[in-house]
């Protein structure tokens, strides 16, 4: 039986220090996966973190084929994560970093249910985002429970200038960009079918946790194209149709 608490603590490791991990020897289910994600962030939490969001994993048919699974999946965000729009990043510290687009939404109530997902005033903006992920396993392998206990590979996410949420404009053109060349092209229509969707699939998951979307929290609903390997000088920007756009460059530590 796999130690869960060891586990959490051999990720936080890796996490910290940059340094891969083999995959667990023994089996475990999604239940105990988010087991180990809850006492991996327990930890952060304990150094002074707080949490600033959540988000979905493998909510593209792309995705799920590029990674092989086949289940969406529910990841929780630090604040220390987030990443300034047309800031500098260091990705020295990553193992395998990635980058996608993303849509971004700030949510306007305490969300309790999927009911609650449903109110009129449930998203009070939102915004093109870009997603840095970075799984803590050697060569990128990982099982549905590895990468959920691994919180979802999370690594970073940088959020674009908030709009008004107009739920009518949901099938949007998502384009992402490395070094001033579009790497991927697709629609927020390849987020679970719809976006949309995105809020109540995220409070259902958390529910399952015992977990309830709070105020002021963001939501990360999901890649709408394949992740793209992140290099060090490499300038990322995402733009989704009438969002606006995002964007950071990637640096080595010690880089001006």
């Amino acid at each position: 039986m796999t130690d869960l608490h060891r586990l959490a603590a051999v990720l936080d490791e890796a996490a910290r220090t940059g340094r891969a991990v083999p995959r667990p020897e023994q089996d475990y289910d999604v239940a105990d996966a988010y087991r180990v994600q809850e006492e991996l962030i327990r930890l952060r939490l304990e150094r002074g973190d707080r949490l600033a969001g959540v988000k979905l994993g493998f909510t593209s048919e792309g995705k799920r084929r590029q990674m092989g699974v086949h289940d969406v999946i529910f990841g929780r965000l630090p604040a220390s994560s987030a990443i300034a729009d047309g800031s500098y990043v260091d990705v020295s510290g990553l193992v395998h970093p990635r980058v996608e687009p993303e849509v971004v939404y700030l949510l306007g109530r305490r969300i309790a249910s999927p009911a609650d997902a449903l109110a009129p005033d449930a998203v009070a903006a939102v915004a093109v985002g870009v997603e840095v992920i970075d799984s803590r396993y050697e060569d990128f392998r990982f099982s549905l429970p590895d990468v959920i206990a691994d919180n979802t590979s999370a690594a970073g996410y940088a959020v674009g200038p908030w709009q008004p949420h107009d739920p009518s404009r949901w099938n949007l053109g998502v384009v992402l960009e490395i070094d001033d060349r579009v790497v991927h092209a697709g629609s927020t229509g390849a987020i679970l079918g719809d976006p949309r969707r995105a809020l109540a699939e995220a409070a259902r998951l958390a529910a399952q946790v015992g977990m309830v979307l709070e105020e002021g929290w963001i939501l990360l609903a999901g890649a709408a194209t394949p992740a793209e390997p992140l290099l060090p000088g490499a300038r990322v920007r995402a733009e989704i149709q009438h969002l606006g756009s995002v964007s950071f460059t990637a640096k080595e530590r010690d880089t001006p």
